[in-house]
């Protein structure tokens, strides 16, 4: 049996011809949360064709809103000054029933052992549930963080995580979901944060897959664990990806010789592919204990989603059958 589930994927948009989401300008041009909230109309009306209820938002979406040199572009300004836009948009994407969340960079790291570090990463957390909160999303919009530095200490680095974590506003802390990684931190350590704080954790497939600990707690079984860190009144959201598995060349000049060498390298396991195979996703979808909500993390965005339903059409219909979909 496969339960409901729906997909989505972050952040750009590559049919259509290519849509912007964010003001991307530098602060030199007077990027603005307005021009953001501007071409994320359009974005909309693209999710509404395509049918897909589930999107990321780009991180940049309220442009330089944490910045400390420049004030005028505090979050809480550009969203004071966007509090119509948001109210409109925030209603769009109810009737649409759409599930937005939102995936801070490498540079928000709350577990850090710089303070002033930890204070600009907690702030980022802070900016992005007053965006959710200030487009009406419910619970189930997170926004989603890893762990951050390992630091030579695990046990301090998830205490330090613990600690920030209680440090944030209860908004904040409502909207967050934790992911495991693949580097240091893998879904025993989330799951222990989880113990220690109540944070949700975002289970990402491919993260856990590449793990050496994947071979102590299975993938259904890590899935199943992390399913239950939500309420039962919220949606689980997981990420999955498939590896790049592409061969490729690289070029080298031995030393004291102008000649170049072109050398192949095999690839390594853990970069993300442009799509997600079917067979991937089946045995995602297959191993849920419920319904799911599924982040595609795949290169080719909106044209990876259509491309998963396709083969899932063809090769698994029962499975493309229990996705929720909402045009007929």
């Amino acid at each position: 049996m496969t339960h409901p589930y729906r997909l989505g994927f972050a952040v750009k948009i590559l049919g259509a011809g290519g849509l912007a989401t964010s003001d991307m300008r530098r602060w030199q041009s007077g990027p603005h949360l307005s021009r953001s909230l501007e071409l994320l109309g359009p974005a909309f009306d693209h999710l509404e064709r395509i049918d897909v209820r589930m999107f990321r938002l780009s991180s940049g979406t309220i442009p330089y809103g944490t910045h400390p040199d420049l004030p005028d572009l505090h979050y809480r300004r550009q969203l004071d000054a966007c509090a119509d836009q948001l109210a409109a948009l925030g209603d769009r994407a109810r009737s649409l029933g759409l599930r937005l969340s939102t995936h801070p960079g490498q540079y928000t790291v709350i577990n850090s052992a710089d303070p002033d570090l930890v204070a600009r990463a907690s702030a980022d957390l802070e900016m992005d549930t007053a965006l959710l909160d200030a487009l009406g999303q419910g619970p189930e919009a997170a926004v989603v963080v890893h762990v951050g530095g390992l630091y030579g200490d695990r046990p301090s680095a998830l205490d330090r995580w613990a600690r920030a974590y209680e440090r944030l506003s209860d908004r904040a802390r409502a909207r967050l979901a934790l992911e495991n990684d693949d580097g240091p931190f893998g879904v025993t350590d989330v799951l222990e944060l989880h113990r220690r704080t109540g944070v949700r954790i975002a289970y990402d497939h491919h993260h856990h897959r590449t793990s050496p600990e994947s071979v102590e707690v299975p993938p259904a079984e890590a899935l199943r664990a992390a399913y239950a860190t939500w309420p039962a009144d919220v949606r689980p959201k997981v990420h999955l990806s498939s590896p790049r598995l592409d061969l490729e060349i690289s070029e080298r000049r031995p030393a004291g010789t102008r000649r170049v060498e072109r050398v192949p390298v095999t690839p390594r396991l853990t970069p993300h592919a442009d799509f997600v195979a079917p067979w991937d996703l089946v045995d995602l979808l297959r191993a849920a204990p419920g319904p799911l909500d599924v982040m595609l993390e795949a290169k080719a965005k909106d044209l990876a989603v259509a491309h998963a339903r396709a083969a899932l059409a063809r090769l698994f219909p029962e499975v493309a059958a229990a996705e929720e979909r909402t045009r007929t």
